[in-house]
């Protein structure tokens, strides 16, 4: 995982390996059709990630739950050609663990699994690892493995006391979660990102100040739109570059700052001039760049951030934003850009191994002959 593909292209040819690269428009939108056709079967649906959701089912209790997880299975598999998997429980943990055991053993479970007595909780509990609870990363598993816990079933057992004191509030309300008591909510609607980051490796080496400037800069600009469309504004920026550890030959550098705005904002103008003015900071000279990139934190709603009585930002700037997002809707992105960006240059991954985009775009749509 992670190692660059050119350096197993003999292993790729010798087994047939087919390696294709990163297709983001293509995995959000199966995302979004997997989930409208989880949202016919209930309307308590929280998504969770790109690829996960937790479905709460009120008023089914004279159901039968593993049948219906069946038909949401078949019927996801069917509309959009993705097999899920599918563990039911009476609380979010127990759902997770559910979920495990059906793609663990999906010979058996048909990839799908329900724990619904409390010998199934204990079984599972018994059977699953600690390090694999949902929610225990690895801090928490080194001291857990310390007192002598190496299952989910360990964890139960020991001391609310202990856990609040070691785990806080969250590993308690975990604790009951396993213990088949619901103490973790179903959160229907996202929250938004507490820090929003444009980072890029650059395809060759950047030496000349102005590029880096003029990535700077298009990186900021992308943070600003970010925050625009979940309407949020940031009140601190991080600008960071570095050279490439991988050429030791050549003079090392990495270094970050952070400037903190005197008011909250999400416009593309006083972000990309924040960030440039990072860059000054921090910027050496006879250093090739291999990467840089740009973090917008301190991020609270649009509609409820606080205001300053000396400083403010220049009110011409919400109405620009507005009507720039509104065109990069309507004609595409990256059509109107700041003055010091490259007005003919637009980042692109190289995708040199790109899967078709079956439903995001009109070449590529499945042909039925």
């Amino acid at each position: 995982m992670g190692a660059p593909a050119h350096q197993y292209n003999s292993f790729f040819n010798q087994h047939n390996v087919k390696v294709f690269s990163s297709n983001y428009p293509l995995y959000g939108d199966i995302s979004q059709r997997v989930m409208d056709v989880l949202k016919q079967f209930t309307p308590l649906v929280e998504i969770y990630s790109i690829d996960e959701a937790f479905l709460q089912f009120e008023g089914f209790e004279h159901h039968d739950l593993e049948e219906y997880a069946r038909e949401i299975k078949n019927r996801v598999r069917k509309w959009t050609g993705m097999p899920v998997s599918i563990g039911l429980g009476p609380s979010k943990a127990l759902a997770k663990v559910a979920n495990r055991v059906a793609k663990k053993f999906v010979d058996r479970t048909g990839g799908v699994y329900v724990i619904d007595s409390e010998e199934k909780r204990i079984k599972a509990l018994k059977w699953l690892a600690i390090s694999d609870v949902w929610g225990i990363g690895h801090r928490h598993n080194k001291r857990l493995v310390l007192r002598h816990v190496r299952t989910a079933h360990d964890f139960t057992q020991l001391s609310d006391a202990w856990v609040r004191k070691e785990m806080s509030v969250v590993g308690l309300r975990l604790k009951h979660d396993l213990l088949g008591k619901p103490s973790i909510p179903l959160e229907m609607i996202a929250a938004p990102k507490k820090a929003i980051a444009t980072t890029r490796s650059f395809q060759s080496l950047i030496d000349d100040y102005q590029e880096l400037r003029e990535r700077v800069s298009t990186f900021a600009s992308l943070c600003a739109e970010k925050l625009r469309q979940q309407n949020s504004r940031c009140h601190a920026l991080v600008v960071f570059v570095r050279s490439n550890p991988f050429m030791p030959d050549l003079p090392q550098y990495r270094n970050s700052t952070m400037i903190s705005l005197s008011f909250a904002t999400n416009s593309s103008l006083t972000l990309s001039k924040t960030a440039l003015h990072g860059l000054d900071l921090i910027h050496k000279s006879g250093i090739s760049y291999k990467k840089a990139g740009v973090m917008v934190t301190g991020i609270v709603p649009e509609d409820t951030h606080q205001m300053t009585l000396f400083t403010y930002e220049n009110p011409k700037h919400q109405a620009l934003m507005q009507r720039i997002d509104y065109l990069h809707k309507r004609f595409g992105p990256h059509k109107i850009k700041i003055a010091n960006q490259d007005l003919n240059r637009t980042y692109k991954m190289k995708q040199a191994h790109l899967s078709p985009r079956y439903t995001t775009d009109v070449r590529d749509v499945i042909r039925v002959r």
